[in-house]
């Protein structure tokens, strides 16, 4: 999977550029606030439509302007695609993929990528929610069935616990509940399952990654953690949480109708990462915590690659300088080693090879040349 071509006109502060991308390393050199990441952005929101910064579509249309267009051409399998995306200040974005009208739904799944930025490092001690959102993501891109069944989770999820509300308030009576209990359960399991199995998968590499780049002194294991079930439980527990699921539900109504919000399902889950046993969420040091970042990313390129039959694109925001030395080499000796496309970022190419990595841009003020 390659990209090909990005045009951009009137977004974020790009007035119309065109931009032409090696099939392998591209490195973007310049300082803070030139539009760097703005590059990164818009692949990343070809592959998700949605970007990484922001929730409001309006504020990648350029100032004073009051439409902007964002073209990707990429190759999969040897096939050109291209997506394009108009932005509107005061409507609804317009999406179609070789000219034709397309939802999220058409496409999730037809780009795939990896992005590794700053905010990343936190991921491990962050919230749950990031560490969910992570999980949905890299899913959805592999399986768009995935997505599918999330979107219907999260949307009977509202109706329930706008339910729940109604019937604390005496708006409605509790002989509704089954009716949505029904339709949510089989989707909150569906959920759950794929998840599972994606960290079962995601578990294997990373641990293997991580002994890689620890020297073999550490070993990295990935667990999905359900919500109200315990550890003990967990493994035997997966084949039967459709009837497990129907027992929380039961077991919490009383408190859900008081709160007005569902207490267990996949909202309320959770990615462990250990090391060595230890909970890196809680006690793992800063350096571990960096180290299992980057096993999970390099871990995640492995895993589209074997769902997919092809890597990703690989965008890196302005993370070299985050990492040290050795943790830098080893991503910069994948990177080498792999048939994949890399987008990179940086204000010092101090980071980088000095000979023979990739084809170098420059950017400043919103306009990109070849250095």
């Amino acid at each position: 999977m390659k990209i090909r071509r990005v045009a951009m006109k009137n977004y974020r502060n790009y007035v119309d550029q065109t931009l032409e991308f090696a099939p392998g390393t591209n490195v973007f050199l310049g300082q803070n606030a030139q539009g760097k990441t703005n590059i990164l952005e818009a692949v990343y929101y070809g592959a998700l439509g949605r970007s990484h910064r922001t929730s409001a579509d309006g504020e990648l249309v350029r100032w004073n302007e009051g439409e902007a267009r964002l073209s990707v051409v990429f190759s999969r399998r040897d096939a050109e695609n291209e997506l394009e995306f108009r932005f509107f200040r005061d409507k609804r974005r317009k999406m179609t993929r070789n000219g034709a009208s397309i939802r999220m739904k058409d496409l999730i799944g037809t780009l795939n990528v990896v992005l590794f930025s700053p905010e990343d490092l936190f991921l491990i001690k962050g919230a749950p929610a990031g560490r969910r959102r992570f999980l949905d993501m890299e899913i959805s891109q592999a399986d768009p069935a995935y997505f599918y069944d999330l979107a219907i989770y999260t949307r009977l999820l509202s109706q329930r616990n706008s339910l729940l509300k109604k019937i604390r308030d005496g708006e409605a009576s509790e002989d509704e509940l089954p009716i949505w209990d029904t339709q949510l359960v089989p989707r909150a399991v569906s959920v759950m399952k794929k998840r599972i199995d994606a960290v079962k998968k995601l578990d294997g590499l990373a641990e293997k990654t991580q002994k890689e780049i620890s020297g073999g002194a550490e070993c990295l294991a990935l667990r999905y953690e359900i919500h109200g079930m315990d550890e003990e439980n967990d493994g035997r527990m997966t084949k039967e949480l459709f009837s497990w699921y129907n027992g929380k539900l039961a077991e919490s109504k009383k408190l859900d109708i008081l709160r007005g919000a569902t207490r267990f399902g996949p909202h309320r889950d959770d990615l462990a990462f250990l090391v060595n046993d230890v909970d890196l969420r809680a006690y793992g040091s800063q350096g571990q915590q960096r180290t299992g970042i980057l096993a999970l990313k390099l871990a995640e390129l492995a895993f589209f690659h074997e769902e997919t039959g092809e890597y990703p694109v690989l965008l890196l925001d302005d993370v070299m300088s985050e990492l040290d030395r050795g943790r830098r080499e080893q991503l910069l000796s994948f990177i080498r080693g792999e048939e994949l496309q890399a987008l990179i970022t940086a204000t010092d190419e101090a980071y980088l090879p000095s000979e023979g990595f990739g084809t170098v841009f420059r950017v400043e003020h919103g306009t990109v040349k070849m250095a």
